[in-house]
């Protein structure tokens, strides 16, 4: 039934392709067309809708009416529908397995680094239009471009062509099923990865615990970026809870530039505080040191005064002072030894 499907509707882009051939013919932007048609393997019908598939919101290419012009719309959409026929497809090759599983598969598959590949093999990358300022510092342009151009063909051709460009166009020639459910990701080492990249601090935190109907321990874990919630993720084990929630974390990082801006502005914040706080404590310590100094110096002169005192204390008498003294003391001792004798008088 699957297969059938797949060759009606590749019975109708072929038609539809050779009528839109004949059309081409008297248009002067044939040149257009035929580029897209060497992507997707028909022509667009629409093909203002893929034009702006293109275009970053670095270009600030305008409509008619002067809104801003951009791919942000069908991104949202392209990321959708992408899910939802990578999900079928999944789904319909991986009969009997789990709804983790399939999950998990389906994950790695629509997951930026790997839109970002596809959007460079089918040469993609090459036609978005963007602000040179920003190209390098969003590494996940291509990809977005990919889930925009998805939403594109969704608009313009319906949803059984879309999945036919995913199916024949993409995964066919890029993407081999079976190895991807095999490999693991390992969510939680690319998001430190990140963090230490980018000089910021994550931290994993279980949060709940609880059993499910079947008392079986279910884990909760929440990511801190810079004490900001990035994501939450439930598991059987903490390690598989932490991996969801880094899963989710990456997804929030690459899909919302605000939250990238939030992160940013309370690391900024919490390094001035460490600096501030570093030159309040070296302030601290040198008013310390020259409160030490001034207390030594104070010692040490109250320690010469008081050794002055006590060499005051002990230093000999004038000579003639002395002399007279003990003149006095001999006299007064010889009064005493010998009487009053009138013969002295």
């Amino acid at each position: 039934m699957h297969a059938l499907s797949l060759k009606n509707t590749a019975n109708k882009i072929v038609l539809n392709n050779k009528i839109d051939r004949i059309r081409l013919l008297f248009r002067k932007d044939r040149e257009s067309y035929s580029r897209f048609y060497s992507i997707l393997g028909f022509y667009p019908r629409n093909i203002s809708l893929y034009e702006q598939a293109l275009l970053h919101k670095s270009s600030s290419i305008k409509s008619e009416k002067g809104r801003p012009l951009n791919n942000e719309r069908l991104e949202f959409l392209g990321d959708a529908i992408l899910d939802a026929i990578v999900a079928d497809i999944v789904y319909k090759k991986f009969e009997g397995k789990k709804e983790g599983f399939l999950t998990n598969t389906r994950s790695k598959i629509v997951q930026r680094e790997t839109l970002n590949k596809l959007a460079v093999e089918i040469g993609l990358d090459k036609l978005i239009k963007y602000s040179t300022r920003t190209s390098s510092h969003n590494s996940y342009m291509s990809g977005n471009a990919f889930e925009a151009l998805v939403g594109a063909i969704y608009m313009d051709r319906g949803y059984n062509v879309c999945k036919h460009f995913i199916e024949v166009k993409i995964i066919k020639r890029f993407i081999d099923l079976d190895k991807v459910a095999k490999k693991e990701v390992n969510f939680k080492s690319k998001l430190i990865e990140w963090t230490q990249k980018n000089k910021v601090i994550a931290s994993f935190e279980l949060i709940e615990q609880f059993l499910d109907k079947e008392s079986n321990p279910i884990f909760q874990s929440e990511i801190l970026i810079e004490g900001l919630s990035a994501g939450t993720g439930i598991g059987y084990s903490k390690k598989e809870s932490q991996q969801n929630a880094a899963k989710m974390a990456l997804k929030k990082i690459q899909t919302t530039p605000n939250f990238l801006k939030e992160i940013f502005d309370e690391a900024r914040k919490k390094a001035e505080a460490a600096m501030a706080e570093k030159e309040i404590l070296a302030k601290n310590d040198e008013n310390s040191e020259i409160a030490t100094l001034e207390t030594e110096s104070t010692l040490e002169t109250e320690a010469t005064d008081i050794e002055a005192e006590i060499t005051d204390s002990f230093e000999p008498q004038n000579n003639e002072m002395v002399l007279e003294e003990e003149q006095e003391s001999n006299i007064s001792v010889t009064e005493q030894l010998i009487p009053n004798n009138p013969l002295l008088g």
